[in-house]
């Protein structure tokens, strides 16, 4: 969900009510329940969140908007990241000379060419930041961490 004060990433999952809602203006980071979403919010799908990345313009959040499932680990699905969207935090562009917005917009370029390349992978059941090898060396404790966690 988008509004021009935060955006607010909802969890799909069956009885989940935690929402992630980033502040566009002090990035800050916060969990917050379905109700605090205003209704006037623009909601639109997405598969995750890639990351941020501060441009001239500001910070951008990158979102995976498009996604194909490529296989299975152990019966956790592994899912091909195919599209994203470079969301702005800044509600405007008013704030940079001429040279920054076209500096800005080559940059926007670059990062829309590397999202392009093939390579991006990611599961939401199964840790892929480690080898098979690693994670039965792990402790107990490592493996009841949550992935986040880790």
């Amino acid at each position: 969900h988008i509004t021009p004060e935060k955006f607010y990433v909802e969890a799909c999952d069956d009885g989940a009510d935690d929402v992630l809602a980033i502040d566009r203006v002090s990035t800050e980071v916060t969990l917050t329940v379905k109700k605090d979403v205003p209704p006037s919010a623009v909601t639109r799908p997405i598969f995750g969140i890639l990351g941020t990345i501060r441009l001239v313009a500001g910070t951008y959040l990158i979102v995976i908007t498009k996604r194909k499932k490529v296989g299975e680990i152990f019966s956790h699905a592994i899912w091909k990241a195919t599209d994203f969207d470079i969301l702005s935090y800044k509600k405007t562009m008013l704030h940079l000379t001429d040279i920054q917005l076209q500096d800005n917009k080559v940059f926007l370029s670059m990062l829309n060419h590397v999202l392009s390349v093939d390579g991006f992978y990611f599961s939401t059941t199964y840790d892929l930041t480690h080898t098979l090898q690693r994670l039965a060396n792990t402790s107990p404790e490592f493996q009841e961490m949550s992935l986040l966690e880790r």
